[in-house]
Formats: C-alpha cells, sequence, structure tokens
C-alpha cells in the first residue's frame, strides 16, 4: 500500500448555477514533504466547516482504484489526482472502501492516522468531477472514500508506503457504514453494532443513533439518521371541513378561533408547539393558505389558533372579517417541529407579541403534565392592550409550583402599573436576563419577530446557556423576511408557468408550476425562499419538506424515500396541486 498523491487547498469562489460559491474541493498535488497536523494539512483548509473539518475529517482519503473504476464507468479519461476532493491519493488493494474498516490505524511517514468516517455526501463533488449525479453514485456504488484523524502528527509524502498497525474494533468497513446511513435498509442489529465503533465519529454516531431510535420505535418509512428524529406522521393528508365554534378578542389585533371536526371524528393530540395551514376561499381571488399555531391544549375536543390582523395580510383580514361562529375553514393536520422535547430540566418560553401562540400550548401542556417543573415565562409586548391570553396565562399560573412569570411592555399606557401589570419597561435585553439567573442548563424555546429572535439567542448564549438549549420560530409576515441573498421571498421572475399550482405555505406564495424549474428546489431558489440542502441528488435529506397536500414524482428517485408526508425538494416535481410547508 503506497500513498501516491498529496493533494491540498484552500477555499475559493467559483461561479455556479449564476452564482458566486465558496468551495476548497479543488486540491491540487504537491510535491516533497508536507506536515499532518490535528486539523489539517499544511497548506489545505476547508471553506464548510460543518460539513467538512474537524478533528475527525482532518485528512480525506480516495482510492487510486477508484479513479480508474470511474474512468471505465463514465468513459472518462481526464480525471486527474485531487479532483475528488482527497487529501491523500492511495493505492493498494486494502486501502479500497470495502476492505478498510472504521477504526483501523496506519502509519504513512512519521505520521499515524485513524479511520473515523465515510465521506460527507456533498454536491460539491459534482462540481469538480463535473458529474452532478456523484453524490449519489458514490453512495450506489460503494466508493466513497474516509477520513483521517490524526493520532500522531508527522510529515507525509508521495511514495510512503502505508502501513496498517492497528484494527478496529467490531470490523465494519467504510462502505458498510456509508450504506446503512444513506441507503434504504437500517438492520437494527448492524446499527446497534456500529455504535460501538469506538472511533466512529460522533457526527455519524448521532445520525446513526436516530435511525436506530426510528426502528425501535416501529419506524419503517424516512430516514430520521438524516432529517432527524422522526417525527409523528401527520394524522390526516390534505385538508379536513372544521366548524368554527367560538371566536373571540384576546388583545388589540388578534382573534382566536376554536375549530372542531364537522365528521365529528375524535382528534389525536397534537405536540405542543406544532402548527397548522388553514385554507380559506375568499369571494374574489384564489384560495389562500395561511400557517397559524396551535395555542390550546393538547387533550382538547378541537383545536385553537390566534390570528394576528395585519395591514397587508389578506389571510388575518379575511379570518377577522369574514370568518363568524358556525362558518367552516378547511384545516390541515398538526405539523411541525418546534416542540418540546421530554427533558424535565429548567423551561425558559420566551415571546414577543402574537409570537405567543405556540408557546401557550407548551404552557397548558407543562401544567396538565409537569406541574412542579421550573419554568419561567418571559412576554414582551407593547402594553397591556396588546398582552393577549392574560388573563388564561394568570389562571394557568395557579397550577405551576415553580412558575416565574415575567412581562415586558415597550410602551405602557397611562394605567399599566409597573410592579402589577408588568415587569419591565423597554425592551428585553442581556442584562436583564442576567439578573434573572436562569439556570444554564435551562432549554429555551422562542417565538417572535427576526431581531427579537436575534438578540435573545444571543443574550442566552452570553449568559451561559448552551446553543443546542436553545430553539426558535419565527412568526409574522414571511415576505418581510430575507434570505441568506438579502432578498424577500418572491414569486417567480417570469411567472407564466401552465402547470400545477404550487403554494410555499410559510412564504405565502402561489404560482403555476413550469419545468424549467427542473425540481422543486430549483423553484424555490427562484423564488429566494430559504431551503437547506446539500448534495441536490435526493441522498442527504437535508430538503427534506412537509407535504400539507397534493402528489410529486421523483427523478432521480431517492436512495432512501421520505417519510410519509415529507417529499425531497431536491429531486421531485409537482404531479398535481401541491401545497409545501416551506
Amino acid at each position: 500500500m503506497k500513498l501516491i498523491s498529496v493533494n491540498v487547498g484552500r477555499p475559493r469562489e467559483i461561479e455556479w448555477r449564476g452564482q458566486m460559491v465558496r468551495t476548497s474541493v479543488y486540491k491540487t498535488p504537491v510535491s516533497g514533504r508536507i506536515y499532518a497536523r490535528r486539523i489539517n494539512l499544511d497548506g489545505d483548509a476547508q471553506a464548510d466547516l460543518k460539513g467538512h473539518g474537524g478533528e475527525h475529517r482532518a485528512v480525506f482519503v480516495y482510492q487510486a482504484e477508484s479513479y480508474q473504476y470511474w474512468r471505465e464507468t463514465l468513459k472518462r479519461d481526464d480525471f486527474v489526482y485531487g479532483q475528488f476532493g482527497e487529501n491523500f491519493t492511495v493505492d493498494g488493494l486494502e486501502m479500497a472502501d470495502n476492505k478498510v474498516c472504521i477504526g483501523d490505524r496506519f502509519r504513512i511517514g512519521s505520521a499515524i492516522f485513524e479511520v473515523t468516517q465515510p465521506r460527507v455526501t456533498c454536491w460539491r463533488v459534482g462540481i469538480s468531477t463535473g458529474v452532478p449525479e456523484m453524490p449519489a453514485l458514490l453512495v450506489t456504488h460503494k466508493r466513497p472514500g474516509f477520513y483521517f484523524r490524526v493520532i500522531q502528527e508527522g510529515d507525509v509524502g508521495a511514495g510512503d508506503v502505508i502501513e496498517k498497525i492497528a484494527e478496529g474494533n467490531e470490523r465494519m468497513s467504510v462502505a458498510e457504514i456509508d450504506g446503512l446511513l444513506y441507503l434504504k435498509d437500517h438492520p437494527e442489529d448492524k446499527l446497534q453494532k456500529a455504535l460501538s465503533i469506538t472511533a466512529l465519529s460522533e457526527g455519524w454516531k448521532e445520525s446513526l443513533r436516530n435511525l436506530l431510535d426510528a426502528a425501535l420505535k416501529g419506524v419503517v418509512k424516512g430516514n430520521a439518521g438524516l432529517s432527524g428524529p422522526p417525527a409523528d406522521v401527520p394524522a390526516w393528508t390534505g385538508f379536513r371541513s372544521f366548524v368554527v365554534q367560538r371566536t373571540q378578542k384576546e388583545c388589540e389585533g388578534v382573534r382566536s378561533f376554536e375549530l372542531s371536526p364537522v365528521d365529528g371524528i375524535t382528534l389525536p393530540p397534537f405536540l405542543p408547539g406544532q402548527h397548522i395551514a388553514v385554507r380559506i376561499h375568499p369571494k374574489d381571488g384564489a384560495p389562500l393558505i395561511r400557517m397559524y399555531s396551535l395555542c390550546g391544549p393538547e387533550n382538547a375536543a378541537g383545536l385553537r389558533i390566534a390570528v394576528k390582523r395585519e395591514l397587508n395580510g389578506p389571510g388575518g383580514i379575511y379570518l377577522h372579517e369574514q370568518v363568524h361562529e358556525g362558518d367552516m375553514l378547511e384545516i390541515s393536520a398538526p405539523r411541525g417541529t418546534f416542540t418540546l422535547s421530554a427533558a424535565g430540566g429548567p423551561l425558559v418560553l420566551l415571546s414577543a407579541g402574537v409570537g405567543v401562540t405556540p408557546l401557550l400550548s407548551m404552557l397548558h401542556h407543562i401544567a396538565h403534565q409537569a406541574p412542579t417543573r421550573e419554568l419561567w415565562w418571559i412576554h414582551s409586548c407593547k402594553n397591556s392592550a396588546y398582552e393577549a391570553f392574560r388573563e388564561e396565562i394568570k389562571t394557568l399560573e395557579t397550577q405551576l409550583s415553580a412558575f416565574h412569570r415575567v412581562i415586558i411592555y415597550s410602551s405602557p399606557n397611562d394605567t399599566d402599573h409597573a410592579g402589577v401589570d408588568y415587569d419591565i419597561k423597554g425592551h428585553l435585553n442581556l442584562q436583564q436576563l442576567q439578573a434573572m439567573q436562569l439556570p444554564v442548563e435551562s432549554e429555551c424555546y422562542l417565538c417572535g419577530p427576526p431581531a427579537y429572535l436575534h438578540n435573545i439567542t444571543a443574550a442566552l448564549e452570553a449568559i451561559g446557556i448552551a446553543g443546542d438549549n436553545i430553539r426558535s420560530e419565527l412568526f409574522g409576515n414571511y415576505l418581510d423576511t430575507a434570505t441568506g441573498n438579502g432578498k424577500a421571498p418572491h414569486l417567480p421572475a417570469d411567472n407564466t408557468g401552465q402547470g400545477p399550482l404550487v403554494t410555499f405555505s410559510k412564504s405565502k406564495i402561489s404560482f403555476r408550476w413550469d419545468p424549467r424549474f427542473g425540481s422543486l428546489l430549483e423553484a424555490a431558489e427562484a423564488c429566494d425562499v430559504p431551503v437547506s440542502w446539500s448534495c441536490r441528488m435526493g441522498v442527504c435529506h437535508r430538503c427534506e419538506t412537509g407535504v400539507i397536500d397534493g402528489e410529486v414524482s421523483y427523478s432521480p428517485e431517492p436512495l432512501d424515500p421520505p417519510a410519509d408526508g415529507n417529499v425531497l425538494l431536491c429531486c421531485s416535481v409537482p404531479v398535481s396541486p401541491l401545497d409545501l410547508d416551506l
């Protein structure tokens, strides 16, 4: 076994699909010897530190034999070492992905390396090779490549002999571990075995734990290892008819609606913090779909939402002005992942304005299921006239033995009394949070406008609360929220499609499908709707999104289909009117 090429590269900007992207997938062979350090090789760096880099992904390894395989399979003779993004190009059959096992150790030059995980599937290898399908091909052809961590720093160079000096426990190959995560079969016994591998990186262990948890719960569809812990499948598909049993003004500009199913079938409990889609049919104009958080107890006979009337919000205006008790509304099943965890430690619920709604359902849950749990209720609004559900929250407070309520008014009325109606005047800030002495192990849930979420998240981290313990959800007019490129979501520039109606419900955008997009992901990008993605080939599941109503077709077929009620945007197109939770 031999190291035949050492390749390094630093991040650079390239043009891709009409935009500039930053990548360091391009690696160039170097002559002479180079030093392998704990994080990477001298002269090398990573652009995407979420997907690449770090101690367990210090050096990426690919095989000369795989280069030859792709030359023959793809009928290409122009591949050069480093083109697959590898730092080490290696030779020898014992270095193949189906031979090397996680935990194997090798001496190369004066350094010692340990195999930690397979390649992270990423779209960038499609750019560097000129084969967009490459992220999927690497998995299906069982040739992903693998990462080293540096056990002993030292210098290496092309021509060095590779000496195997130790074997990993459990003897599971790189290809086997890769397929266990990315392909559709996830046997419990193999997941258990993989999780006992000492050297396997924590990121992969977390993914495999999620897969195992899903398997133990009997969840057989979807890939929890890639999309996160399995969520409950929506109780129904599409929309059901509900009757408005009661409507009530909760504060200035906010009205609640209590809804029960027309068919009388008992509703299963929803998860505190979830939301529903409401489809309304104005007399003039196309149907509107709007998302509203559930704000009642999850064990009620019906559902309750609270709707803020916005000046330029046709959905809220319609519901406030046109919907009365006894009227019908079309409702989707509860959905969403902004929900309480099963933890039982200190809990902090922070909201601003109508952001109170999902947190109110969480408060109901704690009052009925864990009344002794320590809980901080921290709510910001303009003044008492704008404090929704004020009396209801006070009633719930009497059921809680460790409840701390902090109310912040930005502009108190003349009749609002400090210490009685509110505790803080102005806007919540770091100093005020410090004074509350929140336990640093607290779980925090935030809901409010973008600036509020940004500022309060930073303040919570500043007082020592871990980022993993802070979860947030944006409320309000999604169209006012700019994406990472500084643009607000909008209709496609050339909105002349003749296909099925596609609705991005959270973004409040509806348009006719145009085949020029190629996929729902491309359509979302054309509308500047924020979407996570990595592979663009149905492998990584980062673009997995909830379907409220409608059907899609796939091309290519995903390696592991999404969970029921979800869709992979990167490789799907609509075949019927489609409403997405996006």
